[in-house]
């Protein structure tokens, strides 16, 4: 692929993406060219902006865990004169949108507040109830509703719908079919009991949908399930945590969700809470006789 403006390469100079959705589509194509330095950095730009917007170089490197000459390196691939350019772009876009930035402040306040010695259980209590009242705010505030509308839709479409997870994000899986079968629909759980996984997913086909869900670091017998269901023809929808996540890469549709986290320890709360709106929406759905809203 010739440069075009489009394309990110760490040899190739190009001109400065001049929106914060443009710079998000540029580093999204050109992802999967870049080395493992670069990969990290533009991983933070996407799924911390608010962080590479408003904190010193110095954070950023620190918080990317990259030199800051790779952060300066990142930036000029881009097109921009150096990181700040890069980084005044990332903050004017926030500063329009009051939602995101507002969830990345009070975040900031809290990890401030919630940094010190353990403090005895009531504290702990509270600030796990904390961040999840931040993620979970955000999670409305961000709403993505064009795609939550036609996970509906792909849902009420399919013959049958798999659903996988497993680790950290398998109760929400769990959760997702028990309650889905409730509705009368056609669902099976592969829950991995004896690793029969390939075997669980080997019977989809392309009238049939999978429903994935899995956050950094991504599990190998999900993105192998996702894998198998592309080589069947069958359509991919994932919930995870970033538009750079391998499962977004290899999915139709994907729902990203900012989950909270306190102590090295992270919440599911948001994923819950989207996955019983996803069943409370189809089951209306049903209700109201396949109309869409």
């Amino acid at each position: 692929m010739p440069p075009n403006g489009n394309l990110v390469t760490e040899n190739n100079m190009t001109t400065a993406p001049a929106s914060a959705e443009a710079l998000r589509s540029q580093i999204l194509e050109s992802y999967d060219g870049l080395s493992k330095r670069m990969k990290q950095v533009a991983r933070f730009v996407l799924d911390q902006p608010d962080d590479l917007a408003f904190e010193t170089l110095a954070v950023v490197s620190q918080r990317s865990g990259v030199q800051p000459s790779a952060v300066v390196r990142f930036a000029k691939n881009l097109g921009f004169s150096g990181a700040n350019q890069m980084q005044r772009l990332i903050r004017e876009d926030l500063l329009l949108n009051h939602a995101n930035l507002a969830y990345g402040e009070r975040v900031r306040q809290f990890k401030d507040r919630s940094s010190g010695a353990y403090a005895g259980g009531i504290d702990i209590l509270r600030e796990h109830a904390e961040a999840d009242r931040l993620a979970l705010s955000n999670l409305t505030d961000t709403f993505q509703a064009e795609v939550f509308d036609r996970f509906i839709d792909g849902m009420d479409a399919a013959r049958v719908v798999y659903i996988v997870a497993v680790r950290r994000t398998f109760p929400v899986a769990a959760y997702l079919a028990y309650s889905l079968q409730q509705t009368g629909k056609k669902t099976v759980f592969i829950d991995g009991v004896g690793a029969f996984q390939k075997q669980a997913i080997n019977t989809i086909d392309g009238d049939d949908l999978l429903l994935a869900i899995s956050y950094q670091s991504y599990a190998e017998e999900t993105l192998g399930c996702i894998q198998a269901a592309n080589e069947r023809g069958a359509p991919v929808f994932t919930i995870t945590d970033s538009p750079l996540s391998p499962l977004a890469k290899l999915a139709k549709l994907s729902l990203i969700v900012r989950e909270a986290e306190v102590r090295n320890f992270r919440s599911l709360a948001s994923a819950m809470c989207l996955v019983q709106s996803l069943v409370i929406a189809y089951a209306f759905r049903l209700a109201s006789g396949g109309e869409t809203n």
